[in-house]
Formats: structure tokens, sequence, C-alpha cells
């Protein structure tokens, strides 16, 4: 029994025995950017989006005056609009407010849903972070939220992490629930194949595609996800 999860440790082999329901719609790749988004990202981010299919892109800095964040952020919400790609802040109800944001995605220390859904409407997606907890990922679902996201499953180097649940808790959540799920943590494509057996609806990534060719990276990313 994990401190965060009061529900207790899952059966390992849950997730081998795992079957995905044919009602569910397949696995989707959801992008999270880099912390640095200056420069020649906005091309980045457009030939990752024109490579293969993107679900969503988390414009995710940190430290960053809300004024100075959306300005980074306006052009690359531009470029989601322009490929039909939901363009979700991270952390910050208020920055998504500012925006017209089509989402924002909470940490465990970023708000409650309820005040997500307050503040942004009806609309609006909402994540809530859940790490290796069944508890809060169900508390999350009664507080309002469209999806929930499990993690590191990897190694990252992308942010410092405590929590490293096992693929069976995605099994676990789609066997029980029908709100969406994402995977996040060191994913790339030669390890993603397990989490989405396992049941993840979204694959949420970044260092495996901006830490290289991203237009390649989403290119391997949609042949793992069409099976």
């Amino acid at each position: 029994m994990t401190e965060d999860d009061p529900l207790g440790p899952l059966d390992p082999d849950f997730a081998a025995n795992f079957r995905r329901n044919d009602r569910r719609p397949p696995c989707q790749l959801y992008l999270i950017s880099p912390l640095d988004v200056t420069g020649g990202f906005a091309d980045r981010l457009a030939r990752a989006l024109d490579a293969g299919p993107v679900a969503a892109f988390q414009f995710r800095v940190k430290d960053v005056d809300q004024h100075i964040a959306a300005k980074l952020a306006e052009p690359l919400q531009r470029i989601c609009a322009d490929h039909e790609v939901a363009f979700i802040v991270n952390d910050s109800i208020a920055l998504a407010k500012r925006l017209g944001a089509d989402g924002v995605h909470l940490g465990q220390e970023d708000g409650d849903p309820r005040e997500a859904r307050d503040a942004l409407g009806p609309e609006v997606q909402i994540g809530v972070t859940c790490h290796d907890s069944r508890h809060l990922a169900m508390e999350a679902g009664e507080g309002g939220a469209d999806y929930v996201a499990f993690g590191a499953f990897y190694p990252t180097t992308t942010k410092t992490v405590e929590h490293h649940p096992e693929p069976s808790i995605l099994s676990w959540w789609a066997s029980m629930f029908e709100l969406p799920s994402v995977a996040i943590g060191g994913i790339t494509p030669a390890n993603a194949p397990a989490l989405v057996a396992a049941g993840a609806d979204f694959l949420a990534v970044s260092g495996a595609v901006w830490g290289g060719d991203e237009a390649a990276a989403v290119r391997a990313f949609a042949e793992v996800l069409r099976g």
C-alpha cells in the first residue's frame, strides 16, 4: 500500500490479462512542449503536427511571468488550431483562461478540477496528474476531470519524478471507468506498445520527440499506434 493510494497494490497480472474494449477509441498521441519554446520551436511544432496524428499539445513552461508566457503561447496555439490539435496549458488555470485554451492540465498542487471548471466553463478539457494512485484518479474523476494522467512509467529526464506505476494501473482504470487515461514518463516508440496494450488512451510524450527529429519521432509513434 502506498501513501497516496489507500486502495493498496494491484495484481501485477492485471495488465497481462487485460483486453481493450472495442468501444473504447484507439490510443492517441499527446505532445508536451519542452521548457524552452523560444527560437525556432514554432517551426518544429508545425513539422511535428504535419508528420502524423496528434490529439493534443500541452504548453509547459516554468517560472515565466504570465504575460511572457502568453506571448510565447499564442503562435503555438495558432499552429495547433490550424492542425485541429487541442491546446492544453500546464498548471495555470489563469493562463488557460487568458488564452482561451482548449484545456488545462493540473498537478496535485495546481488547483481542483472543480475550480478549473468554474473558471473555464463546461467545454474546456481538464486533466489531472494522479501519479501512481487509483485513489487520486477517482477523486479527480469525481471532481469533474476529463482525463487522468498516470506516471512516470519509464525513466525520464524531462522532470524529477517520485512515482513509478506499473502498466497494470492503466488496465485497471480502463476496466473500471470510461474516463480516459494518459500515460506519461519516458515514453518512446520502443517502449510504448506495452502501455497501449495495457489500456492507455493517450501517450504523453516530450523528450522522445523534441530530443531529436520531431517529424521522424511522430511518424514512429503513429506506426506504433496503428498497431
